[in-house]
């Protein structure tokens, strides 16, 4: 395990490169920390270890024994030829966004649910000679809630969630299993169950062959027409086109999306135009909130310790289930 190097290519602090370091002296390892992607490339030719995202610098990466992702989703790197060989370990950093993500997931479900678009109009509309104050809101407290999608992201919403007193917290998963945060988990097979039952449906799912499309035309009219629909998981999930007529037909009451299937929104999307549609820039769980970077690096340091002392990595991803 000795004399292995380690590129670390995004951008962190001095703090969080010396706690690498320090790590890495321990085994007899070298550190280089770059942000140039160019730099990164040249870089990762010896490279043995790598933490970043950029998928780019892991082609040149001949020797490379694993390769950490600062992002929880990891697609991109499952495509045949990205990473240099099969025994290459992929870890990623799935419990660093929960934070942010469900915050995210709040702050969007009650602009919808409160009427703050349409509130905003009103204050806008310098001509109004009064204020309207009747337009019907609904809330948190007494919704019933489906969670699809049970992991870091969809735990740690429903945990903050509570606070809100909701009806009921349903979560949904591949395996069923149950997790202390919900009243009840059903397996993705009983989804069409859950649905008609759903006034607030969150999805933070992964990209995977099982979730493509998941939330299909079929699948969106089995949701009460007052629901109101949070994505924050993959764009590849939800059949756009369906959302948008849904939406326009007046057959859901609000659609918020932080994920598309095209990113940048094209200028000519009937997204765009939807009604009572709220998009955001897949910003909900970038690295703007400081305690995303600080524990993707503490998930990296914990797994650094297990890699250069034989143990198995924490925060491995199963490339067949594709998380």
């Amino acid at each position: 395990m000795m004399g292995y190097k380690i590129l670390v290519y995004w951008q962190i602090t001095e703090e969080q490169k010396q706690k690498i370091r320090e790590i890495a002296d321990k085994h007899g390892c070298t550190t280089c920390f770059v942000t140039n992607l160019e730099e990164a490339k040249a870089e990762a030719a010896d490279a043995d270890i790598m933490f970043g995202s950029n998928p780019e610098p892991l082609h040149k990466a001949k020797n490379l024994k694993w390769f950490c992702t600062h992002w929880a989703g990891v697609n991109h790197y499952l495509t045949e030829g990205v990473l240099p060989n099969e025994s290459c370990h992929l870890s990623n950093s799935a419990g660093a966004y929960g934070v942010t993500i469900s915050e995210h997931i709040i702050m969007t479900s009650l602009i919808m649910m409160r009427q703050f678009v349409s509130y905003e109009k009103i204050m806008n509309d310098t001509t109004a000679e009064k204020w309207g104050h009747e337009i019907p809101m609904h809330s948190l407290c007494g919704s019933r809630i489906t969670v699809l999608g049970t992991g870091d992201i969809g735990s740690t919403f429903a945990k903050r969630v509570r606070g809100f007193e909701p009806a009921s917290v349903v979560g949904v998963n591949r395996s069923g299993r149950m997790s202390p945060e919900y009243d009840k988990v059903c397996r993705v097979s009983e989804l069409a169950s859950v649905l008609p039952q759903t006034d607030l449906l969150v999805m933070s799912l992964p990209e995977t062959p099982e979730t493509i499309g998941i939330l299909n035309r079929d699948m969106i009219a089995l949701l009460p027409e007052r629901a109101y629909l949070v994505n924050v998981g993959r764009g590849s999930a939800i059949d756009e086109t369906a959302l948008t007529d849904a939406l326009n037909e007046g057959k859901l009451a609000g659609a918020a999306l932080d994920v598309m299937q095209t990113e940048p929104v094209p200028a000519n999307s009937p997204l765009r135009t939807a009604k009572n549609i709220l998009l955001t820039p897949h910003c909900a769980g970038q690295m703007t909130l400081n305690y995303t970077r600080e524990k993707s690096v503490e998930m990296f340091c914990e797994d650094l310790e297990n890699f250069l002392n034989g143990r198995p990595l924490v925060h491995e991803v199963d490339r067949k289930r594709g998380y």
